[in-house]
């Protein structure tokens, strides 16, 4: 092998390094702002269906009698007249 050749196939090397991990933004780089992306995106989807979710538990609680008695009896211990209730406390 000539000192030419190696010269080069150094050269090769040097540039897919720089090419991998040189610069402001490398290969290395930009695969793991791919990846945080996509984890940004999955965090995002998760935050939809729970919007959803709380926009319909907040027309409910306006609109829905039973929702509101329901909510009125396990949040607040509210009863009706006639009712009774028993408090279960552990020891």
């Amino acid at each position: 092998m000539t000192r030419t050749r190696v010269a080069g196939i150094a050269a090769g090397v040097g540039l897919v390094a720089l090419a991998a991990w040189g610069g402001e933004y490398s290969t290395a780089d930009w695969i793991t702002i791919r990846r945080q992306l996509e984890e940004e995106r999955t965090k995002v989807a998760g935050l939809r269906i729970e919007i959803d979710s709380l926009a319909k538990l907040a027309h409910d609680l306006e609109t829905n009698p039973a929702v509101q008695e329901r909510v009125a009896r396990e949040q607040f211990g509210m009863i009706r007249n006639g009712e009774v209730l028993y408090r279960i406390v552990p020891k």
